[in-house]
């Protein structure tokens, strides 16, 4: 889909060069990728508290391969 934005140049510039990334599409759809991870786990945050643990669950059990 073609989207006609207005970029803050200085900041591509600086995210291009520390991604090692060649073109701003590639800068930006990295950034939305992050942006989306971080917004998920940022959700994630909300389970604290509200999850009941077993505290009989034998999680290095789980680890061995069967």
């Amino acid at each position: 889909m073609a989207t006609n934005i207005e970029l803050n140049e200085p900041l591509l510039s600086q995210a291009m060069r520390l991604g090692d990334m060649k073109t701003k599409k590639e800068a930006v759809n990295q950034a939305l990728s992050e942006y989306v991870q971080r917004r998920e786990q940022i959700e994630i945050l909300d389970f604290f508290g509200k999850v009941d643990l077993d505290p009989d669950f034998d999680y290095k059990r789980q680890r061995k391969v069967q």
